[in-house]
């Protein structure tokens, strides 16, 4: 698994800012701090073992390497994201926030304000007039340093940022894991021999870390692939079914009505065919998104821009 975020342009080193328009993401986590605006529905993300609902124009904040997942409910969500690490501001490497609305600890006025520098960054990066480089890492300075001064937030020690990395890293192998052996009979135990690690240490890290079970995410990632082969094929189910690695047609289509409500041929005949004019489509077992060349990035800017009332 690719633990870095897809990026359509990327243009000014360790920093990246791009829209997305998203159906879901399954759990993940990069070394780039994230800062994310829903801009037409609502988002649900999941971390820290919690569930949030993001309504447009709250702005998120996603701590480097904090496994989180992406979700709608209501339709598509289409979102502004500013990606920054550590590369960039060294010292971010050891400051976790503690909380993720910012919007909750600023005036409103400031808010406004801060989401406001936000869409700047944005335009700049697109347009790129002169000298936008230093525009773009300067008002990023003034956007974190805004963040961190009014979010409550702590620098972790060097034994915590030790435990984090190998939390993560361990993490990292198990997803990889995953994604090499879902399609065939996989068990945690033979994941457990690969780490030298017990079952139940094992199962207990993945509950703690993800909420959920070894198997329960190896499920979801079997659900995504088949999606994507339903979508891009004109396969049979029962063929999608089992190159999947679903042990049976009756547990492919509980996954199905589970997670969408609708059985898998319910599920397919509702598929709309095709890539739209408007975005290139990224499917794939981890996620439906759209990502958009900076043309249609310029025109979605503008329109999002007089939404949230822009201005500096």
């Amino acid at each position: 698994m690719n633990e870095l975020e897809i990026i359509q342009h990327p243009q000014i080193r360790g920093l990246n800012l791009f829209f997305n328009t998203m159906d879901y993401r399954t759990a993940h986590f990069h070394a780039e701090w994230e800062l994310l605006l829903p801009l037409d529905n609502p988002l649900v993300m999941t971390f820290d073992l919690e569930r949030y609902e993001v309504l447009p124009g709250q702005i998120i904040v996603i701590n480097s390497r904090q496994l989180h997942e992406y979700s709608t409910e209501t339709g598509s969500c289409t979102f502004l994201c500013l990606q920054v690490s550590d590369e960039l501001f060294p010292r971010l490497r050891g400051i976790h926030v503690e909380a993720f609305y910012p919007h909750l600890f600023m005036e409103e006025d400031e808010y406004s304000a801060f989401r406001a520098r936000l869409l700047d960054i944005m335009h700049n990066y697109l347009v790129q007039p002169d000298f936008y480089e230093l525009y773009c890492v300067g008002r990023t300075s003034l956007l974190l340093h805004k963040l961190l001064t009014c979010v409550p937030c702590h620098e972790m020690t060097a034994e915590e940022i030790a435990q984090r990395e190998k939390s993560t890293a361990r993490l990292g192998r198990l997803l990889r894991f995953v994604d090499d052996n879902f399609q065939d009979k996989i068990l945690l135990r033979d994941f457990a021999a690969q780490e030298g690690l017990t079952i139940n240490y094992l199962s207990g890290f993945i509950r703690q870390t993800m909420n959920q079970t070894f198997q329960e995410y190896v499920t979801t990632v079997r659900f995504h692939y088949a999606c994507k082969r339903m979508s891009s094929t004109d396969e049979k189910l029962l063929t999608i079914c089992m190159e999947s690695g679903f042990s049976d047609y009756r547990y492919f289509s509980k996954a199905f009505r589970q997670r969408t409500g609708k059985t898998p041929e319910e599920y397919r005949s509702e598929l709309h065919r095709g890539t739209p004019a408007a975005a290139k489509i990224h499917h794939s077992m981890h996620s439906l998104e759209r990502f958009y060349t900076r043309e249609q990035s310029l025109v979605l800017w503008e329109t999002y821009s007089r939404i949230f009332s822009f201005s500096q």
